[in-house]
């Protein structure tokens, strides 16, 4: 695989560990698994998880910041999701996921989307379902051990550590600047890994 058709090099997914799975599969996320390795480790194809991150920029890039919502109950999300929304000017929600908040508009803190991102489908499933139940389409990060009911796209990555999380955000961050045209060439993006993970 050579680097020249990935989104960043091969190097860097690996560093940042965004294709290490648990020791756990479903059968819908198989197609996604390179192999096993000796210590029961599922490991993730990465050329498939870029194929998903560039399919989920040019998703995202087709809606404007403020019909994005972007969603983790998970803590290890929270800064790079952060940090997405202040650079991209969607919205995130950080922490425990009320039902209701994109159904039901008497709530003060209604959100109001026409795409929602979630972290991680099963601790961020209350959003998936209010999503689901209003027709709003869901993206959502998948580890190996994930079922993908209601969800319309799909993101294979280890969807638990602060940097392949980090490094997902940082390539989909870019990727929307420069489809929504907010920067001119790769560049301009002068945000750095630091930005959206601690470690």
């Amino acid at each position: 695989m050579s680097d020249q058709s990935l989104l960043v090099p091969t190097e860097d997914y690996l560093k940042s560990g965004i294709h290490i799975g648990t020791k756990f599969k479903t059968k819908y996320m198989e197609k996604f698994i390179y192999k096993t390795r000796p210590d029961g480790l599922t490991v993730l194809n990465i050329q498939q998880i870029d194929e998903r991150i560039r399919l989920t920029a040019d998703m995202l890039s087709k809606y404007a910041p403020e019909d994005i919502v972007v969603i983790s109950r998970r803590e290890n999300g929270w800064k790079a999701v952060k940090q997405f929304g202040k650079m991209t000017g969607a919205k995130t929600f950080a922490g425990r996921y009320t039902p209701g908040l994109m159904t039901n508009p008497s709530l003060k803190n209604f959100l109001e989307a026409k795409i929602v991102m979630v972290i991680d489908a099963w601790p961020d499933k209350n959003a998936v379902m209010d999503a689901y139940k209003v027709g709003i389409p869901v993206i959502a990060l998948c580890d190996t051990n994930n079922n993908a009911n209601y969800i319309d796209l799909v993101v294979p990555c280890n969807n638990k550590g602060k940097k392949s999380l980090g490094i997902l955000f940082l390539i989909l961050t870019q990727r929307y600047l420069l489809n929504r045209h907010i920067i001119k060439k790769p560049e301009d993006f002068k945000a750095t890994m630091q930005d959206f993970s601690d470690e």
